[in-house]
């Protein structure tokens, strides 16, 4: 293969199974988290401009970067050299067990998903704070509700399932711009579901 032919990004499906607990530890950190979703989005960067457009230093960033290159979550996209060097990530997403019988690994997937769901709240509130300066189309589009329903977890699976099959037609843009039409933005779909204590918890029941 030539080195031109080489793809700058991982096929648009593919996944990254954590299942070593230090592997987990080491993507929970926010910096190394926005570095990779970075890298899943915008293509290969050098150190030096993913500090840039994370507002970190070049050093901070080549170091979560080595960190990440450890784990077998990036590696280097070749050319360029020292900090100019490239990097892309290996996978496009991450997928870590919902259940496991491994301690270790459990307690590392609660600390991954605590950090994740917290990241997922940051871009809401931002969103939230340049909300009225968005174009009106987009704050039509934009969502943000919810709904009550009595399910079965059977019954969850096959909803989670249905949503991910209405979704997975758009996948193929994440790493084809060509795929991605005029006037298209980088959304980000948050799914929670999950059963209720309404004695713990404070259900909404209702668009907002």
């Amino acid at each position: 293969m030539h080195p031109d032919d080489v793809p700058t990004q991982p096929p648009s499906r593919s996944v990254n199974d954590l299942t070593d607990p230090k592997a987990l530890r080491a993507l929970a950190h926010p910096i190394r988290l926005a570095l990779l979703g970075l890298l899943r989005t915008q293509g290969p960067l050098t150190a030096t401009k993913a500090g840039q457009l994370l507002g970190e230093s070049s050093a901070s960033t080549s170091f979560h970067l080595r960190q990440l290159s450890k784990y077998g979550l990036v590696e280097e996209a070749g050319g360029g050299h020292g900090r100019e060097r490239p990097w892309r990530a290996t996978a496009m997403f991450t997928d870590v067990p919902e259940v496991t019988d491994n301690p270790d690994l459990a307690i590392a997937s609660d600390l991954f998903r605590s950090l994740v769901a917290e990241r997922y709240f940051a871009n809401l509130m931002k969103w939230q704070e340049l909300r009225a300066s968005e174009p009106v189309e987009w704050r039509q589009a934009a969502t943000q509700n919810d709904m009550l329903a009595w399910l079965t977890a059977d019954e969850l699976r096959e909803l989670t399932a249905a949503v991910h099959g209405l979704l997975d037609v758009y996948v193929d843009r994440l790493t084809e711009p060509r795929l991605r039409p005029a006037g298209s933005r980088l959304v980000q779909h948050i799914e929670l579901a999950f059963p209720i204590d309404n004695h713990r918890m404070q259900p909404h029941g209702g668009q907002s």
